[in-house]
């Protein structure tokens, strides 16, 4: 993987300035904003897998990327609702806890066995919530080189192509962090945060999740001069 390339890559596009600033004052569209831009992001992941020459999309396909970030939403609550389930089982007995408590109705027994409930609902939850971070960008980005909503629940294709490059995917989470850092800066910055930085890492995730698919597939990214 071109780790550094995914990003850099936007500043090649001649009207990335124009891409990105659009990108940002469509995120200000609540709901369809964020859509919108999440399917802008797929188009990317496709077209790394592709190897096209011009990688960050305009936006004159904005009904498709409205569709595919629905899509994308759906992946991802489906991927997710195992540990946000399991979270929200963990988030009623920690307040049965705590009622129980001021209640002065707990047992010397009952105490230590929810407190054992809670602690292993939490570990149970940050591990699917690891796997998902793992699995997710081969679902979202196999979703996109298919164009099926089944190809992301493909669990073999899925599995495989994190089992062949798993370093891969170990820099896609780390690029997940540090996208998430950098859309971050833009809330300090707060009009430069909305008009370009969340954009921004959008693009990243979607270059990076390109590279890890094509890493998974045993094809080396190249980027097109």
């Amino acid at each position: 993987m071109e780790f550094g390339q995914a990003f850099s890559f936007a500043f090649q596009d001649q009207d990335w300035m124009k891409k990105l600033g659009l990108a940002g004052v469509i995120l200000l569209i609540p709901i369809v904003g964020w859509l919108a831009v999440s399917g802008w992001m797929i188009e990317i992941t496709r077209r790394v897998i592709r190897r096209e020459g011009e990688l960050l999309p305009d936006w004159s396909n904005f009904g498709k990327y409205i569709v595919d970030g629905l899509l994308l939403m759906i992946i991802g609550f489906i991927y997710t609702l195992p540990s946000n389930i399991i979270n929200g089982v963990i988030q009623g007995a920690n307040v049965l806890l705590q009622t129980t408590l001021q209640n002065g109705d707990s047992s010397d027994a009952m105490l230590p066995i929810m407190t054992g409930v809670l602690i292993c609902g939490g570990c149970v939850t940050f591990i699917l919530a690891i796997l998902a971070a793992f699995i997710l960008p081969a679902a979202y980005a196999n979703f996109a080189v298919k164009g099926s909503f089944g190809a992301a629940f493909s669990f073999g294709e899925i599995f495989g192509l994190v089992k062949a490059a798993p370093g891969a995917y170990v820099l896609v989470l780390l690029g997940s962090i540090l996208a998430g850092i950098i859309a971050m800066l833009g809330v300090i910055a707060c009009v430069i945060g909305i008009i370009f930085t969340i954009a921004y890492a959008s693009a990243i995730m979607g270059h990076l999740y390109g590279q890890a698919y094509n890493a998974g597939t045993g094809t080396s990214y190249q980027a097109v001069q």
